[in-house]
């Protein structure tokens, strides 16, 4: 069961969605239990997989050219085309968990279970609502998985369409602009993205595959790396020719730079540049900013508080929880081990732009007088921190990266749900229009207090292991590698200063004091907490209390890999960013 069962939690909702096209429109209440029934037993699959996952495997393949720590891998020939002259394409459907996307496929599914419970009081067209929001969890979760670049970015796609239209059609009175504004956004760094798998394609070759076509070992044989060795050298000494290497899409094959074919414009050695700027640094640029869009990052963030302040409340739960981390997932997956060499150039500006990030979004907040543009630029402050992590290439700096991704998807659910409580009761989000709401509303306010505590990093909270493994990371690295200075992380302190000042204020002004409404009758409409919500909101409350309390259950899973990546980067981005 297992060794299909990435496949199962992925199309799930996909069949789900053909059983739902056939139901008619007038029984509004399956497709709410449909949704809900699918997500659920989605994150049953997910806790299983995850229970499942070996921390530290106890075969390692040293012997093999795969060295990835990548478990339950799924692989099926998909598409395979002789294009004569430009060698033989190959394509496989390839999916697979490390300790990454072990965590974000988890994160994933707890998000989308409580995203499809708040999408309970969707009381328009809800047919195409939930038609779509399955849609979207198949794409979210393939996204994870994928262990083939051209499959990544067919789901990375596919998320764009079901997302337009749920903000388009059910967000709110701007929701037209926020939706094209959000899709032309991440379309732009679609583009960007798309750009360099291209290159990476006629750059790369597949070392079994071309061994098979080569007769050097038999079909379905294992290379060993003596034979890859030997296959490498032919490829560099030109006793294959182009119409017998194939070009494949594998991210496996494309970390390894001895798979890179000589002269290509993607290769160490390639004379390729613009003016002076090495090709392959252009094409981590590229990677770069594809991927800062949808984290996203200053200055491509802006497309971000229009989106959520528009879209209703458990599109904004699914955006922030987990739309955000593809962007960080991104890097991780692709920049940074495809080129190390440019991970290790651009360090500095990497960890700059978190900085920047980690201020400017927590100013941005600070000045917010609706409650779901504070979350959301909070969001921005917060994903600078991933920034920050990453560029300083620690052990420390990754996994709390890694961290604060999976953290801040549970938190931020949290919070737009907060927002959405008070919105779905009188339709108004603005702070100041509210005061002493603890009084009328008790247990909420401890919701709330939870949920910002959580979130300025408290410690006995996920948000406080995340932050305190980024500052450790980005303080260590100017004397582990001196990719980034001290002062970076000096500077980000201030970031949680200023979270604490946005969030308290915000805490005072609307739930203590004497009791106040801008409308009278919003007071009757005020009621506490009700028991769908308490169920939203008690998972992710115990969730962020055990991952708070005992950091080893991610830690361990995601350890392996974050060495795995820190060798890959030591290994080639120090060697060759010389010679760029």
């Amino acid at each position: 069961m297992l060794g299909n069962l990435i496949s199962i939690i992925v199309f799930l909702p996909l069949v789900a969605l053909l059983v739902l096209l056939f139901v008619p429109v007038q029984f509004k209440n399956v497709f709410r239990w449909l949704t809900i029934s699918v997500t659920f037993l989605q994150l049953i699959l997910a806790v299983w997989l995850f229970t499942a996952f070996e921390t530290q495997p106890a075969v390692t393949q040293t012997e093999l050219i795969d060295e990835h720590p990548v478990q339950f891998m799924e692989k099926l020939d998909w598409i395979d085309l002789n294009l004569g002259t430009l060698g033989h394409l190959s394509i496989d459907y390839k999916v697979g968990v490390d300790g990454f996307s072990m965590l974000m496929l988890l994160l994933a599914a707890i998000v989308l279970f409580i995203g499809a419970i708040s999408s309970w009081n969707i009381a328009q067209k809800e047919k195409g609502y939930f038609a779509l929001y399955l849609l979207l969890a198949t794409a979210i979760t393939g996204t994870f998985v994928a262990l083939d670049f051209f499959l990544f970015y067919l789901f990375f796609e596919f998320m764009l369409l079901p997302m337009y239209f749920l903000i388009g059609i059910w967000g709110g009175p701007r929701r037209e602009y926020a939706a094209i504004k959000f899709f032309l956004y991440t379309l732009v760094g679609s583009v960007f993205i798309l750009i360099v798998m291209i290159a990476l394609y006629v750059s790369t070759f597949d070392p079994v595959e071309t061994a098979m076509r080569s007769g050097l070992i038999e079909n379905g044989g294992q290379l060993t790396t003596a034979l890859q060795s030997q296959l490498q050298l032919m490829v560099q000494t030109n006793q294959l020719s182009a119409t017998d290497l194939v070009h494949s899409f594998d991210f496996m094959v494309m970390t390894d730079p001895n798979n890179l074919i000589p002269g290509s414009v993607l290769s160490f050695t390639a004379d390729w540049d613009i003016n002076g700027f090495s090709i392959r640094l252009i094409a981590f640029l590229l990677l770069l900013l594809g991927f800062m869009i949808k984290l996203p990052a200053v200055p491509f963030h802006t497309w971000l508080p229009d989106a959520h302040v528009e879209a209703p409340t458990p599109i904004s739960v699914v955006l922030a929880g987990i739309l955000l981390k593809v962007g960080g997932y991104g890097l991780l997956r692709i920049a940074y081990p495809i080129f190390p060499d440019g991970g290790v150039y651009f360090a500095w500006m990497v960890g700059l732009l978190g900085v920047i990030s980690i201020i400017y979004g927590a100013l941005n907040a600070m000045a917010m007088k609706d409650l779901k543009k504070l979350i959301a630029y909070s969001s921005v402050s917060h994903m600078g921190f991933v920034l920050l992590g990453i560029a300083s290439v620690t052990s420390e700096g990754m996994s709390g990266a890694v961290y604060q991704m999976f953290s801040h998807g549970l938190i931020a659910s949290m919070l737009f749900l907060v927002a959405g409580v008070i919105y779905d009761r009188t339709r108004d989000r603005l702070i100041d229009n509210y005061s002493g709401l603890a009084k009328k509303m008790p247990y909420f306010t401890a919701v709330v207090v939870v949920a910002f505590f959580a979130s300025l990093g408290l410690p006995g909270f996920s948000g406080f292991i995340a932050e305190l493994m980024v500052f450790l990371g980005a303080f260590n690295s100017q004397s582990i590698n001196q990719l980034l200075p001290r002062a970076f992380a000096i500077v980000a302190t201030l970031g949680l200063l200023l979270t604490a000042a946005y969030y308290l204020w915000t805490l005072q002004r609307m739930f203590f004091g004497s009791f106040f409404t801008r409308e009278s009758n919003w007071e009757n409409v005020l009621r506490d907490i009700n028991r769908r919500e308490y169920i939203m909101f008690l998972p992710l409350i115990v969730l962020i209390m055990l991952f708070g309390i005992f950091p080893h259950l991610l830690i361990d899973v995601m350890n392996e890999t974050v060495n795995h990546l820190i060798n890959i980067v030591n290994q080639f981005g120090f060697e060759n960013n010389g010679q760029l």
